[in-house]
């Protein structure tokens, strides 16, 4: 009897850690689909900035820049996590080769919207690279939205 009443002291002392870790672990598996929507909230309003501020080409240059980091974003998480499968389901590592092959073709993709960029407009050059810069503002918003959440919520 001692052992039952002392079971149930023990797991009524866990259960709330385990909730807690199961709402945390919930909570940051669902950071990159936050960050995908923190990138498109960003986009759209600052270029409206950026087109009041600086005018037409310069805001045409930071959404094509801003396109290209959002596609960026997506095929690098696409890539990770299909060499995440991979090493896990087979324990082996995968060819090179075609690791190789999506790094390069991400700033190839980059490369060449910067060079067409700059021999349509020079002045878009500045757009383009400051829409590159999305994706940092965009981790900057989920820290702080993680940092709020663990003050406000314990995480």
């Amino acid at each position: 009897m001692r052992l039952l009443v002392y079971h149930e002291v023990v797991l009524n002392r866990l259960e709330p850690d385990v909730r807690r870790q199961a709402a945390s672990e919930a909570f940051y598996s669902r950071a990159l689909p936050r960050i995908r929507r923190f990138m498109l909230g960003l986009a759209i309003p600052v270029a409206g900035f950026v087109l009041l501020r600086f005018g037409l080409k310069i805001a045409l240059g930071f959404l094509v820049g801003c396109a290209i980091a959002y596609v960026n974003f997506y095929w690098l998480k696409r890539v990770v996590t299909a060499l995440a499968d991979k090493v896990t389901a087979t324990g082996e590592c995968p060819s090179s080769a075609g690791v190789v092959l999506r790094f390069l073709g991400r700033y190839l993709l980059m490369a060449f919207a910067a060079y067409a960029i700059f021999k349509i407009s020079p002045a878009s050059l500045y757009g383009l690279f400051a829409g590159l810069f999305l994706p940092v503002a965009a981790v900057l918003c989920e820290a702080g939205y993680e940092l709020y959440a663990a003050l406000r919520h314990g995480f």
